[in-house]
């Protein structure tokens, strides 16, 4: 009989925001490792004090005028559902819905908003180069996201002849954690592995190092990272070891972590 995988003495950071870092935490326990907690990113939702939000509940009152919504995170689609519902207790017919991202998609059903997604990837590329989006000429198309980010997407899609809209429903925040924190998380006890599934968790991670004794050693732990693009950026910050998940979900990340643990052991 295969044994069941074993992560038993190995120091895992999980770096997810807070509201989203619980899953991988207890698939981690369940394994045997020791989660460490340390988010590298806050999701603050924009209010209607903030200037972008009026614009944002302004496209989702002509949602029935795209012919594509498409939803880039998980984020994305929980508040981006919350306001839709707000204003359109029936969905408006004739939308073609889309999400990058299996989990993005799986946060939508929830809502009753059941959207494609490109099984080839988790990112803007995967999603432009699926049928849905080849032939957009003259089509509005909106894009649900947070105020900042890549704009691969809206800049392939404007090429393309399409009419594109954001709704920005929230911001990305750097954490500032308090001196305790990163000495029981970073600075203390050593690391096995660090799971970053974003590009500015990577860049605020960064910035945590800096200058510190730590900045050393933890550029010579494993980094599990869900792209190439955040590997090769990782490899520009110093960072290793590295090893590529199959997309920045759970199950993709820890089992990357699982393959590179076992190839250690062989």
């Amino acid at each position: 009989m295969t044994p069941e995988p074993n992560l038993a003495g190995q120091r895992v950071l999980v770096t997810r925001p807070r509201h989203q870092a619980d899953g991988q935490a207890r698939r981690l326990r369940e394994l045997g490792a020791e989660p460490v907690l340390l988010p590298l990113l806050e999701i603050e939702p924009l209010t209607e004090a903030d200037p972008a939000f009026a614009d944002a509940r302004r496209c989702i009152l002509d949602l029935d005028l795209y012919r594509a919504v498409i939803f880039v995170s998980a984020n994305a689609a929980r508040l981006g559902a919350e306001l839709i519902d707000d204003y359109w207790p029936q969905l408006p017919v004739g939308i073609d819905w889309l999400a990058i991202g299996a989990s993005t998609a799986a946060t939508l059903a929830g809502y009753g908003i059941q959207a494609r997604h490109s099984p080839d990837g988790y990112d803007s590329e995967a999603l432009l180069s699926s049928d849905a989006l080849r032939q957009v000429a003259g089509e509005r198309i909106l894009i649900v996201r947070g105020d900042s980010g890549r704009d691969k997407l809206a800049s392939d899609l404007s090429a393309r002849g399409a009419r594109v809209d954001y709704a920005c429903l929230y911001r990305r925040a750097a954490p500032d954690p308090e001196p305790e924190v990163l000495e029981s998380t970073i600075y203390g006890r050593p690391l096995s592995a660090i799971l970053i599934t974003s590009g500015e968790s990577l860049d605020n991670l960064v910035r945590l190092l800096d200058g510190t004794d730590t900045a050393s050693r933890l550029r010579d732990c494993l980094l599990v990272v869900p792209s190439q693009r955040i590997a090769q950026r990782a490899a520009g910050a110093g960072f290793k070891r590295t090893r590529l998940a199959g997309g920045p979900d759970d199950r993709s990340m820890i089992a990357a972590l699982l393959a590179q643990h076992d190839s250690e052991q062989d």
